[in-house]
């Protein structure tokens, strides 16, 4: 049996906030809470993934180094069995880290120190890109379909040559843009504003995406023929894949 398909109902306003410094988790939760979340507290991962398999969050706030499970080892359990969008807590020089959770799966990372504000915004542009607005779906109905590739909008489901593909709501939330433009190239910076909501953060998390997205929709990886890159200029999306 799948085991996504006997997941659990997942709590459309509980988020987790999971890190071992009590401070930044009260500081953290106050203002999640602020803002209307159900918020649970966890020092610990292996509590904090047993809280978030039996009931899964809407989002978890989740630091790197944590007791007895560290962050990636949380998020590597956690994504072999839901979609749970994930940010990320990390100190500035632990950049190998971070990569390795990118490419896991996380949603997005901050890096310590940080202001709440920015968790919350962070929340906030996660949560957007997860659940996009009725508006933005293509006219004619819910399903983006090109080269090759099909994106059911409602259902956040996505097939590739009739055979369906396990997207991440980030990955998800890419190759819409990317579909949404076929032909337009886009810069890192550019997509970094308008997938992940945010103009300043680190291009390379963008080439992270880009290489799992490729993993996923592509034959061979190495050698794309949807999902191209333009030297020095950024990324397209090819409508009709080259033969």
């Amino acid at each position: 049996m799948n085991p996504k398909s006997a997941s659990p109902t997942l709590e459309a306003g509980r988020v987790l906030v999971v890190d071992d410094d009590p401070s930044i988790t009260g500081v953290v939760a106050a203002y999640l809470r602020r803002d209307g979340f159900d918020v649970d507290v966890f020092h610990d991962g292996q509590e904090a993934l047993a809280s978030a398999l039996c009931r899964p969050p809407r989002l978890m706030v989740l630091d790197l180094s944590l007791p007895r499970m560290n962050g990636l080892q949380v998020l590597r359990v956690l994504r072999g069995r839901h979609n749970t969008p994930v940010i990320l807590l990390s100190n500035r020089r632990d950049e190998e880290s971070r990569v390795k959770g990118l490419r896991l799966g996380a949603d997005d990372y901050v890096t310590k120190p940080f202001s709440p504000r920015e968790i919350a915004a962070r929340v906030e542009a996660v949560l957007r890109r997860s659940s996009p607005p009725a508006r933005e779906e293509p006219a004619g109905g819910s399903e983006l379909t090109a080269g090759g590739v099909t994106v059911d909008l409602v259902a956040h489901q996505a097939a590739c040559d009739g055979k369906q593909v396990e997207l991440t709501p980030l990955e998800q939330a890419l190759l819409v843009h990317l579909m949404r433009h076929p032909g337009e190239t886009f810069d890192r910076t550019s997509l970094l504003e308008k997938v992940w909501g945010f103009s300043h953060g680190q291009p390379s998390a963008v080439t992270v995406e880009i290489r799992r997205l490729r993993q996923k929709i592509e034959l061979d990886p190495s050698t794309p023929r949807r999902i191209l890159t333009m030297h020095g200029r950024g990324y397209r999306f090819q409508a009709q894949p080259m033969s």
